[in-house]
């Protein structure tokens, strides 16, 4: 007998050109299967697309380097057939009586013709819905299958213009497909419009009875002390006969490292008939004071493990499903006083700060590793909520997976946008796809796919448009609330303690998440959803501090620059795709950036707009080449994305619910709108959102030069202070202000006071500014933010020499080491003063948020359906901890100085991971990517100390080097 559960498919694959395969499908899986990659088979990516296949081959360029995609030939110029592409390989699997196998597509793009050991199925159009089909009675008993998929493109791949333009000719539209593969102005356009085997392949094995999608449902009562977990799942009986059957549930939690506890097992009988599906709900569990799952900054994310299976009378065990759940409510009202909507979770309201997501990689090369690394990014930067864009994909369940555990709300829309479905140049078709029964069953297939996960918040019909009113109206009534989660007036009030005998919510095909209709809808934007959101250029840092800057409560899309480091540069372009932008002094004063023509491509976004903003970068000098330039975006970078989030926070529930920035990353290598490249390095922007958007946070208005504390958690802050000093570039303190018995109530953002500087007598026409908000009673660092500023009308010049400023540190490293993955935390201190007792905030006492955990999470995969993970004899953990555990370190801590014999500032210091090569060749890039960094581009005031934690994971035989560079240090320094 057959293990039952799921065997992914996804290695041994092969793939051709159609046109180059001179046989049928029923001859590949029977008399003439390929052999291996000869001609014109060649080695496939599964799950993956065609491009991806023939980049991976080298069959193509790189089409995310230089202008290598302007090689590649174009479905519109080659034709469909030039895009459809046969795959295959083989599997085993022997059943036994009764035994079922499923082959199973989680998503193919756009149609295919399945073929096994010569049998024919059709799979029908769609590229976000999954396709099963049983294949028992076509299985070859000797154990080897044979499987051959036929993968034809979209129906109808468009055109790209000559002058590109949001979504090409907006032909794609008319499929139900992901929009953005006919260009963006963030995007060049992909060749073969993601066509292939996309998402998941497997073969799943069941007994007579099988599961089908469970819905978990979670009500609360009394203050959410009184949880129950609703329940509803289809059986599929395959037999030919009544099957007896016991359900069982068991729901689990780990209590802490190998202990875990068994909250519920209940068994129900079911009798399902011959050849049908059911529908059955269990009996509601009880829960008192359950562990709750909060979002990213308001808790922790706690978790229970769900297990449903089946046994069959006369058979055992039939099938099994589970599930991580987390108990959470999540409601939206808008808010009277700022007319933007308004999120609450667990009853608490969340101010959002989140940005717009695309998605991983433009050739859909997705993984779990990378998912991880995305999401982990996002929690990093003290996000609390991703927009999954209607342009892109309807996120796979491993990115919920990992939002799940590091606690990003989604907001997961539909696939219709405005440039394409209604508005654009020229005007697009408003009707949407072609087939709209086509669109309607992809999306509640959607709905059946991530219902589960407790990150999902909300549904949007489409970006910046609605869907056609036949598939709106059809996704109001699919998704409408039940009685418990409606959220009845603008008050927030809630219908909760509604009788339990009402329709078990489990029953619904959601009932529990809000569907908005559009992007620009009913509390987001203007909510009329007229184009009011942005703007996505180049601002002042003060300018979002203005109430005057954004009129309504909730942005959802508002953006600016992005530009990579020089080494991202380099890797991704050859030497002609170096050269810096051209300033164009233009009469009014202001300067145009022009880009070389590769920067052009690649959607490079100016630090400058004439007319309304002066040039950012040449605040600093013009720069001398890739280097000085990258290295001044950075400084931009960082500013600008920390005024914006302080900006809105500022006006937090005064003016705003929320914004998501556009956008948190690029699919590709792109140059706009990003806090991390393509290739997985942070820019410095990523660490001025992680800075400000803290829960607990201090700050200057730029517009008010009033000393702010934003508190975002659901506890006063009292008993603390503010430490003010200002620090010139000679490195004297010319300002030194305390402000004591300060108390911040939960939720609220709070003045405190003026800072006087540079008010003062013979202000320094540049300086620095160090905040740092701490607790009387132990010095503990709450928050610290650091400025670089200038006098009005001024600029940062001045900041050039200062370069040349020698200004000494220590870095005192130690490292715990297991396997490949590495743990370091780097101790940084400017020498070149004494701490000053005076100042007790120098004690360095940072303190972690209970919510913060810097989580490894490497081990931590999705639970597949047909998986089944319990408690062995031991105890042995459900779901291993999401703390890794190190080896300790043996050797004594790594001491690095560098000398200097200047006091200062020692400014923009950032760290890099190497790898120590000894054939290392010039203009190779040596950087070890992912790192997650505690704080990367920071500044040390002298005599200051800040631990930076620093983690990453090592290819096989490398050796890893870390590098710190900074304003004052730009030949860089090895210190591990």
């Amino acid at each position: 007998m057959a293990e039952i559960g799921k065997i992914v498919l996804d290695s041994g694959w092969l793939a051709a050109r159609s046109t180059e395969v001179k046989l049928t499908g029923t001859q590949l899986t029977t008399t003439h299967p390929p052999s291996g990659p000869a001609a014109p088979w060649m080695e496939a990516a599964v799950p993956g697309t065609v491009l991806g296949t023939l980049v991976k081959n080298k069959a193509v360029p790189d089409p995310f380097y230089g202008l290598e995609n302007e090689t590649i030939i174009d479905i519109a110029n080659s034709g469909r057939e030039y895009y459809t592409f046969w795959f295959f390989t083989t599997f085993e699997r022997k059943l036994s009586g009764n035994q079922h196998l499923e082959l199973n597509f989680r998503a193919i793009n756009y149609s295919a013709e399945v073929y096994l050991n010569g049998h024919q199925k059709v799979l029908p159009k769609g590229m976000f819905r999954r396709h099963s089909l049983d294949v028992t009675d076509i299985l070859n008993p000797e154990g080897q299958n044979l499987l051959a998929v036929l993968v034809h493109p979209p129906d109808n791949p468009g055109t790209i213009p000559a002058e590109g333009g949001q979504g090409g000719d907006h032909e794609i539209g008319k499929d139900v497909a992901t929009q953005y593969v006919q260009g963006w102005d963030w995007m060049a356009p992909i060749r073969d419009r993601n066509t292939g085997i996309w998402d998941e392949a497997s073969v799943y094995v069941t007994g007579p009875v099988k599961i089908i999608d469970p819905h978990l449902v979670s009500t609360f009562f009394d203050g959410y002390k009184r949880v129950y977990l609703h329940t509803t799942t289809e059986l599929e009986n395959k037999s030919s006969w009544v099957a007896e059957c016991n359900l069982n549930i068991q729901v689990t939690v780990e209590l802490e490292e190998n202990v875990c506890l068994v909250e519920h097992l209940q068994t129900q009988h079911v009798s399902v008939p011959a050849g049908k599906r059911v529908q059955y709900s269990f009996p509601e569990l009880f829960f008192y004071k359950p562990n709750l799952w909060w979002p990213n900054g308001m808790g922790k994310q706690s978790m229970y493990h769900v297990s449903i299976t089946v046994d069959v009378g006369g058979y055992g065990e039939s099938d099994s499903w589970s599930q991580l759940f987390g108990f959470r409510k999540i409601e939206s009202y808008i808010d009277k006083k700022t007319g933007g909507r308004l999120f609450k979770v667990n009853g608490k309201p969340i101010f959002i700060r989140g940005g717009n997501w695309i998605l991983s990689d433009g050739l859909l090369r997705l993984s779990r590793k990378r998912y991880q690394t995305d999401i982990k990014f996002h929690a990093d930067m003290n996000f609390n909520m991703i927009r999954c864009w209607g342009g892109g994909i309807s996120e796979r369940p491993e990115f919920y997976h990992y939002c799940d555990i590091y606690g990003l709300l989604v907001w997961q829309e539909f696939w219709i946008t405005g440039d394409v479905d209604g508005r654009g140049v020229p005007v697009s078709n408003p009707d949407g796809p072609l087939d709209h029964k086509l669109f309607l069953l992809c999306a509640r297939d959607t709905v059946k796919l991530l219902r589960n996960h407790p990150s999902l918040a909300l549904w949007v019909g489409g970006n910046e448009q609605v869907p056609p009113p036949d598939i709106n109206d059809a996704l109001k009534n699919d998704l409408q609330l039940h009685p418990n989660f409606v959220t009845f007036d603008e008050g927030g009030q809630s219908m909760q303690g509604l009788s339990l005998e009402s329709k078990d919510p489990s029953q619904y095909l959601d009932g529990t998440r809000i569907y908005i209709q559009g992007s620009m809808w009913d509390g987001f934007a203007n909510g009329k959803g007229d184009f009011s959101d942005g703007p996505y250029e180049i601002q002042y840092p003060e300018s979002f501090f203005r109430d005057d800057f954004y009129s309504y409560g909730f942005n959802p899309e508002v953006g600016s620059v992005g530009m990579p480091v020089a080494a991202t540069i380099r890797a991704t372009m050859p030497p002609e795709g170096w050269q810096i932008p051209l300033f164009k002094k233009q009469p009014d004063g202001y300067v145009e950036e022009v880009p070389n023509p590769i920067w052009d491509y690649h959607k490079y976004i100016p630090y400058s707009k004439p007319g309304k903003v002066h040039d950012q970068i040449l605040l600093y000098g013009v720069p001398t080449d890739l280097d000085d330039f990258c290295l001044k975006a950075q400084l931009v970078n960082y500013i600008q994305y920390k005024a914006l989030i302080e900006g809105y926070s500022s006006k937090m529930w005064r003016k705003h619910t929320g914004f998501l920035i556009w956008k948190t990353q690029n699919p590709w290598t792109g140059l706009r709108g990003q806090f991390y490249d393509h290739l997985l390095e942070q820019t410095a922007g990523f660490y001025g959102c992680r800075c400000a958007a803290e829960p607990v946070h201090v700050q200057l208005n730029l517009a008010t030069s009033y000393i702010e504390v934003i508190n975002t958690t659901s506890e006063e802050l009292s008993n603390i202070a503010i430490e003010v000093s200002v620090w010139d570039l000679e490195g004297t303190c010319p300002y030194y202000e305390v402000f004591e018995k300060l108390t911040v109530p939960s939720k609220k953002t709070v003045p405190i006071g003026e800072m006087k500087y540079p008010k003062t007598k013979n202000p320094k026409p540049a300086y620095f500014l160090l905040l740092k908000l701490y607790n009387v009673s132990d010095y503990g660092i709450i928050s610290r933010n650091f400025y670089w500023l200038h006098l009005p009308g001024g600029d940062y010049k001045l900041l050039e020499p200062y370069r040349k400023r020698k200004v000494p540190l220590k870095i005192i490293s130690k490292v715990s080491i297991r396997g490949s993955t590495y743990e370091m935390v780097m101790h940084v201190q400017n020498t070149s003063k004494k701490p000053d007792p005076k100042r007790l905030t120098y004690r360095n006492n940072f303190i972690t948020r209970q919510d913060s955990d810097d989580f490894d999470s490497s081990s931590v995969e999705p639970v597949d359906n047909g998986t089944k993970e319990k408690c062995d004899a031991r105890g042995a953990s459900l779901f291993q901890r999401l703390r890794s555990h190190f080896s300790r370190g043996t050797e004594d801590p790594v001491v690095a100085e560098i000398n200097g014999v200047e006091e200062g500032v020692a400014f923009f210091l950032h760290f890099s991971v190497h790898a120590s090569k000894t054939d290392h060749k010039e203009g190779e890039d040596s950087r070890i990517l992912p790192v997650h960094y505690s704080d990367n581009y920071f500044s040390l005031v002298p005599g200051e100390v800040l631990p930076i934690k620093i983690s990453f994971e090592v290819p096989a035989g490398v050796t890893p080097r870390v590098t710190l560079k900074g304003w004052n240090y730009h030949t860089g320094h090895t210190v591990f």
